[in-house]
């Protein structure tokens, strides 16, 4: 149930989404300001409220916390296919973005305490499910788009409405344990946990990476092959990593597992993440159609689905075996919250490099610069391998 709860939450937001600023600069005339506004609320909504959705789950149980956010998604999307104020447009956003808090955490902690022991290779079909998701979602948005946008929110809000009804009826009851601290004195648990901190914070070139595929990669296809056909090449860029995820994710986890267990499989991951933008580096593309140029974006794309489905696993199995299976869901929480601030640290970083290396006629210090952040991360993953600090700690009673 946790798995098709997460292909039907993506397919609702991503057949949205992609969708969402178009509509507010085309049909609703609003300024770039005000559209940058409305997806900063979403943005910051979600990743900023993580914390506070990962405490209630640990408090009044998982099933409670996916309900509502679904619930709550629900309502957002529907008020957005009817908004045509900023103010609504901006309530929506908010809903939406909250609710993700919501259930995000609370779903993957779910899954962490139901598969016990097999959680890396539960966390390996999750992603299945998940980019499944992800690449579905577009496809289903854009055959709505036919008819408007406001099919398109109204299709996306039925889906979560759906998908709160079977939550309801078919998700089994998970109880939180008692509560005999404050809220307070969970994050001070989770906020002293310095293995934990240093995981978290290592990980975040991880998630700068991958998110390039929204930012560095769309940028780099206009420049290939302009910007009528960018957004062509850009959906074959996202089914080949989707693809990849899909079809390779079992054998992938599988392959590290048995070579290099858990705390060396996320240093090799991040390795392959880093090396995904040496072709871009190597071939940075300054004629216009250059099927040269456009392998190489492919090839990119192909590496960050690789290292992606070579972390996702280990990486939630690690957040799990760092807070000794305590406070499941407000680690889950905590972590999220600070991948988002280095995320949106490391795409205001990255859009200024991009801007000042092609200014001065330097474009491949931008893909240098990404291979160098993830260099860091490897490196910083492996460090905190070697001194043990990404084991499992012994049990606590």
């Amino acid at each position: 149930m946790l798995m098709v709860n997460q292909f039907a939450i993506n397919v609702g937001f991503y057949m949205l989404m992609p969708y969402l600023a178009g509509y507010m600069a085309g049909p609703l005339g609003l300024a770039a300001w005000a559209i940058g506004l409305v997806l900063g609320i979403r943005n910051f909504s979600q990743q900023g409220m993580f914390l506070i959705g990962g405490t209630l789950a640990d408090r009044l149980g998982y099933k409670p916390l996916i309900v509502a956010g679904c619930l709550l998604r629900t309502g957002g999307f529907a008020l957005l296919a009817f908004a045509d104020s900023l103010s609504a447009l901006l309530i929506a956003s908010a809903a939406t973005g909250f609710a993700g808090a919501l259930f995000n955490p609370a779903v993957r902690a779910y899954l962490a305490v139901d598969s016990a022991e097999r959680r890396i290779e539960a966390f390996a079909v999750f992603n299945i499910f998940y980019q499944a998701g992800i690449l579905f979602g577009p496809i289903v948005g854009l055959a709505l788009m036919a008819f408007d946008f406001r099919a398109t929110a109204t299709g996306a809000a039925v889906v979560f409405g759906v998908l709160t009804l079977a939550q309801l009826g078919a998700l089994p009851q998970h109880r939180a344990g008692p509560n005999a601290t404050t809220v307070l004195d969970d994050w001070r648990v989770v906020l002293v946990n310095r293995p934990f901190l240093l995981f978290a914070v290592a990980m975040i070139g991880c998630y700068v990476l991958s998110f390039q595929v929204y930012l560095a990669l769309p940028m780099q296809a206009a420049r290939i092959v302009g910007s009528d056909s960018a957004a062509a090449l850009m959906t074959v860029v996202f089914v080949v990593s989707g693809v990849i995820a899909i079809a390779g994710q079992l054998r992938i986890t599988r392959w590290f597992t048995e070579r290099w267990g858990r705390p060396y499989s996320l240093v090799f991951g991040m390795s392959i993440l880093a090396a995904a933008f040496v072709p871009l580096l190597l071939v940075p593309g300054t004629g216009l159609g250059g099927w040269t140029a456009v392998g190489a974006l492919l090839v990119t794309a192909a590496l960050l689905g690789v290292g992606a489905a070579a972390v996702f696993p280990f990486e939630m199995d690690t957040v799990v075996a760092l807070c000794r299976d305590r406070l499941v869901a407000t680690h889950y929480g905590c972590y999220n919250t600070i991948v988002g601030i280095g995320i949106l640290l490391g795409n205001l970083g990255t859009g200024t490099i991009m801007d000042a290396a092609r200014a001065v006629g330097m474009s491949s210090l931008a893909w240098a610069g990404l291979i160098a952040i993830g260099a860091a991360s490897a490196t910083g993953l492996y460090g905190l391998a070697r001194s043990g600090r990404l084991d499992a700690p012994v049990p606590v009673a």
